[in-house]
């Protein structure tokens, strides 16, 4: 009997470092052959992009699967699984496969899909690995006051996600740790490692940077093991994400990226924009120019030159919940 090909579906909240994780994963993996199926919320893409875009020996763009506009955990069956079955029909097959899921899905859907009968024998689930950003899990980002849980009608659809990501791991990866005082991270390592089943180990990390030999090696068959991982969303029939939206945001070419930035800072602050993300073109600049932001945490930079013929523009991806006042954010991020 063949080896079943081992997957590793990496999970983790809105901007908590999962590409980068992923990137990592890619530059050290021993010359192994890896395909990389990366899912996200919305119609564009900035993820996939970066990561072909990361220069990486072996990484080639056909590797790299990008499935956008719509959770996984809600597409199995018309997306996940065909692309899944297409690249185990290949002529070489990946040695190992590693799934980037949108912060907003739900893992444990996805680890049911591999009972599916045209690829249960031929592909497991090594581990679900869950990367959480640390300084926003310390700050209460996913917990409920205790005011929202005295409401009859208590629903965070932020705790939903991060508790059932946290249910579903294998592994934690407490990323961004960097950020945060000894005593507050000791804290926090405490309370995520009170969650997670007997057996899952929470790591703090930097820049997602941990043995890819680990990551890549539970050997947890996960699909066999789903009794053990508990979703708030058991008993329902699917998951809806109507809690969430997004948009796109075009630009004209920037000439102030720094003065773009602050009003990105003060359009986040206002409307508790949840991920904003995207590419921009600067004036003067051949390069692009990325744009990453968590909450108020903006992360600028080129990323590579622009390629002859490719279409130079300013595009930003606004990530939050339901409710986004889309007109009054455009208003303050164009100024």
């Amino acid at each position: 009997m063949k080896r079943k090909i081992p997957a590793t579906v990496i999970t983790g909240f809105l901007g908590a470092g999962k590409t980068t994780l992923v990137r990592h994963l890619l530059a050290n993996n021993k010359g192994r052959r890896i395909a990389l199926i990366v899912n996200e919320f919305g119609d564009m893409g900035v993820d996939g992009e970066l990561l072909a875009a990361c220069g990486v020996e072996g990484c080639r763009e056909d590797d790299i699967i990008e499935l956008a506009n719509g959770c996984l955990c809600c597409t199995v069956a018309d997306e996940f699984l065909p692309t899944i079955a297409a690249l185990l029909d290949r002529a070489e097959p990946p040695e190992h496969i590693i799934i980037e899921t949108s912060g907003l899905a739900l893992p444990k859907p996805l680890v049911k899909a591999f009972h599916w009968p045209e690829i249960r024998s031929r592909v497991t689930v090594d581990g679900v690995v869950a990367v959480v950003d640390a300084p926003a899990a310390a700050s209460g980002r996913f917990a409920s006051t205790p005011e929202e849980m005295a409401r009859p009608d208590h629903d965070n659809p932020l705790e939903e996600v991060f508790e059932d990501q946290l249910a579903c791991a294998d592994m934690v990866l407490l990323n961004k740790s960097d950020l945060m005082e000894k005593a507050d991270l000791a804290a926090l390592l405490a309370d995520i490692t009170g969650r997670l089943r007997r057996g899952v180990k929470a790591l703090p990390t930097h820049m997602a940077e941990v043995d890819p030999l680990v990551v890549l090696g539970l050997s947890a068959a996960a699909e066999d093991d789903l009794a053990a991982r508990p979703s708030c969303h058991d008993l329902e029939d699917g998951h809806d994400h109507d809690d969430f939206e997004s948009f796109a945001i075009e630009l004209p070419t920037i000439a102030d990226p720094a003065a773009l930035e602050t009003r990105l800072v003060a359009a986040i602050a206002a409307h508790d924009i949840l991920r904003l993300k995207g590419f921009l073109e600067v004036t003067a600049k051949d390069a692009r120019h990325v744009v990453q932001a968590v909450g108020t945490r903006v992360e600028r930079y080129f990323d590579r030159p622009w390629k002859p013929g490719e279409a130079r523009t300013s595009t930003l991806v606004v990530i939050g919940q339901k409710g986004l006042d889309r007109v009054a954010i455009e208003a303050m991020v164009r100024g």
